[in-house]
């Protein structure tokens, strides 16, 4: 197994004004991520409203994403609740050198573990050659891995299955599989979760909080007193408040309107709640230098 260690931004993606997607600016978006701190980026996740997104846009992405300069760095979210058009995405991923995807379950329609095998078993019938991190979070797909889940997976698939990502944070404290990442979802678990033997994070608010979330990181490995953490969980707490990704592309756009942009249903902060964030980040000093996207 090749093991996903460090801090992982979930990326937005940035949309012109006919909301679609606008592939430069996202790119550079992730870009700037990496550059402020992140070791990698996951792309076209939920924070990245791939969801709504068409399989073609989504296509175009990964393959401009294919001439980066941290190519390497991108995780690939193929999770759709189509299995086909997840393999397919897979696939295209695939002729473009990509082999890290971050992958939930199909959403809205009731199942089990055996369910939950059978369907990452028809993925990696179809590409055995990839490495899945697995993306646990029952709020939004309705299906919280059991450990006994992933364990069945990852002895059935030692060299595909390589990871979890728990936003549902059953499974960090309480999992525990040789040369496997465990990676939750949030700010607010980092440092218990590097204590407690995880790998990093990825997480939306990364999009924000880079710079912070890596030197929490780095300080824990260079076993340095942590100057930081409070401060990361308390700019998280505060944004845990509204919907991230409503609360992330409002905070952003103070700094560039093309994040205005977001596709129906979702919708930036209306000006109340806007107001109450800015005025709670004001008071935790949270001055961070703005995102600049070309």
């Amino acid at each position: 197994m090749s093991k996903i260690n460090g801090i992982y931004g979930a990326s937005v993606s940035i949309l012109d004004k006919n909301l679609r997607l606008d592939i430069t600016k996202t790119i550079k978006h992730t870009e700037n991520l990496i550059d402020q701190g992140c070791h990698g980026v996951a792309i076209l996740g939920s924070t990245g409203q791939a969801q709504l997104i068409s399989l073609e846009e989504k296509i175009k992405l990964i393959e401009q994403l294919s001439k980066s300069k941290y190519k390497e760095n991108f995780i690939i979210g193929t999770g759709l609740n189509s299995l086909n058009d997840t393999i397919s995405l897979m696939k295209a991923s695939k002729s473009f050198n990509f082999q890290k995807f971050l992958i939930m379950p199909p959403a809205y329609y009731f199942y089990k573990d055996k369910d939950v095998i059978n369907f990452y078993t028809r993925l990696i019938e179809n590409i055995s050659s990839c490495k899945i991190i697995l993306y646990n979070f029952e709020k939004l797909c309705g299906y919280k891995f059991s450990i006994e889940c992933v364990e069945t997976l990852v002895k059935k698939y030692p060299k595909q299955i390589i990871g979890v990502k728990d936003s549902s944070y059953n499974l960090y404290e309480n999992l525990s599989i040789d040369n496997f990442s465990i990676l939750p979802g949030s700010e607010l678990k980092l440092l218990k979760g590097l204590e407690l033997g995880c790998s990093g994070i990825i997480t939306a608010t990364c999009n924000i909080t880079a710079n912070l979330s890596r030197k929490v990181y780095d300080d824990f490995k260079n076993k340095k007193d942590q100057k930081y953490n409070e401060k990361l969980c308390n700019v998280r707490a505060a944004f845990d408040k509204y919907n991230l990704i409503s609360g992330i592309h409002s905070f952003l756009s103070e700094a560039d309107n093309c994040y205005n942009n977001l596709l129906p249903p979702l919708s930036l902060l209306n000006e109340s709640d806007k107001k109450k964030l800015f005025d709670e980040l004001n008071k935790l000093d949270f001055n961070l230098e703005f995102l600049k996207v070309a």
